[in-house]
């Protein structure tokens, strides 16, 4: 897998399609940081570290997803900017605002994962990560 977050994005892009309550993925300390920023956004309802088996040291993350009604997901969209094949930098003058800030876009900057509006107000720049909204 050459591009871990945009898996992540995918896996719950697609447990949101077919209205599944949560959705498994391998563990990453950057999709755990996502996944926290996720839920205090209110897109996620809960999300929780786990083993793969007893005694194992490999980990996997469960996110809940949340619903508005039935069949509405909290997530219009989620969509993976900066690749690997390319990187998407934006200076501390140029942050992304999704939708007129009714979205989020997730930052990758020199103090750790913030959104855009935290980055605009420490005055820091980063690579965009990905756009929710």
């Amino acid at each position: 897998m050459t591009d871990p977050i945009a898996d992540m994005l995918t896996r719950i892009r697609n447990a949101q399609a077919v209205r599944k309550l949560d959705v498994v993925m391998p563990f990453s300390n950057m999709k755990l940081k996502i996944a926290e920023i996720l839920k205090n956004f209110g897109y996620i309802t809960d999300f929780e570290t786990t083993q793969i088996s007893e005694g194992s040291s490999i980990k996997q993350i469960r996110v809940v997803l949340k619903y508005k009604k039935p069949h509405m997901p909290a997530m219009m969209g989620l969509t993976r900017i900066s690749t690997p094949g390319r990187r998407v930098y934006v200076n501390k003058d140029n942050l992304p605002k999704v939708l007129n800030n009714l979205g989020i876009a997730i930052i990758s900057t020199s103090q750790g994962l913030m959104t855009a509006d935290e980055a605009r107000k420490r005055k820091l720049g980063g690579e965009l990560i990905c756009e929710i909204y």
